[in-house]
């Protein structure tokens, strides 16, 4: 009988073995080590990374938007990226779909069942439109719901982005961007909560990012676009204002107030712009980015 062959995100590792017997200093540089090597595999995707997030910036500006769907560990990964560009970015949260099997979780009860369940991920599928791009991750590239979600999308017209951590992952067969995140057998073999989700954390992070800065929503390193609705955040957007423009604190907040807390606006104030009808119109006529904006002035 030939014997079965794991997938790689299955496979125990040879310095795994008598883990449990090591002293804890030992176990722990050996489960850094893991997510090191993980983290190690994104230097081989940074094409295909780039061609992601260059897709999920055509979406945005074209009015569509951006789904995320997976399972598990991987649908996690998925939430915290997707969850976090509103606020960093500006993005409408309208313009952001979190799909995971078995819905968002309110409480640490996440039923793995869930992953299998292709009914409910074909009737999310539903809401994907010609335009909007998805986003499908699966650390085995074979978990149901991201397979069936992927498929759907790609019949609805839209641009699939698939991440897996296994080179033949099923899920590729729907991608119009594969990133295969080569990611080592975890320390636990098939905890990809580890090394493979750390990956899929890291990749999501660079192209999300990388979106938001062909948006025009960073400038030298700093989010013009963020929504400042909490004290830390107007401070930090104040910071933003000063940075750039060399004004008073004062000045800032008051930049800030006239428009409406819109940071963009607020540097062009704060560089000239007579008002903010104007420092809209600036705006606009660079798709919304900052720096040629501020060199019409």
């Amino acid at each position: 009988m030939t014997p079965q062959v794991l997938p790689q995100t299955e496979t125990l590792r040879d310095e795994a073995v008598g883990l449990d017997l090591r002293p804890d200093t030992e176990i722990l540089e050996r489960l850094l080590a893991g997510q090191q090597a993980a983290l190690a595999a994104l230097d081989a995707c940074l094409p295909q990374i780039s061609a992601a997030a260059n897709l999920l910036a055509e979406a945005i500006r074209a009015g569509g938007r951006i789904h995320y769907a997976a399972a598990g560990s991987s649908g996690l990964m998925g939430l915290a990226d997707g969850a976090e560009l509103p606020g960093t970015y500006g993005l409408s949260p309208d313009c952001i779909a979190i799909c995971m099997a078995g819905g968002v979780p309110t409480s640490a009860e996440m039923p793995g069942h869930t992953e299998d369940d292709t009914e409910e991920a074909q009737d999310a599928a539903l809401q994907v439109k010609s335009g909007d791009t998805v986003i499908a991750i699966s650390a085995s590239g074979s978990t149901p719901y991201p397979v069936k979600f992927a498929q759907m999308a790609r019949a609805a017209g839209a641009q699939t982005v698939c991440i897996a951590n296994n080179a033949d992952a099923a899920l590729f067969d729907h991608a119009t961007c594969a990133i295969h995140l080569d990611t080592p057998p975890e320390i636990i073999a098939g905890s990809t909560r580890m090394g493979a989700a750390t990956a899929q954390k890291a990749a999501l992070n660079m192209m999300s990012t990388l979106m938001g800065i062909r948006l025009g929503h960073v400038h030298d390193g700093l989010m013009v676009n963020v929504i400042a609705d909490n004290r830390k955040l107007r401070g930090r957007a104040e910071g933003i204002v000063r940075k750039i423009t060399g004004v008073s604190e004062t000045v800032a907040r008051d930049v800030l107030e006239r428009a409406a807390g819109d940071v963009k606006q607020a540097i062009l104030l704060a560089s000239g712009a007579q008002n903010t009808a104007q420092a809209r119109r600036l705006l606009e006529q660079s798709g919304g980015h900052l720096r040629p904006a501020l060199k019409q002035l």
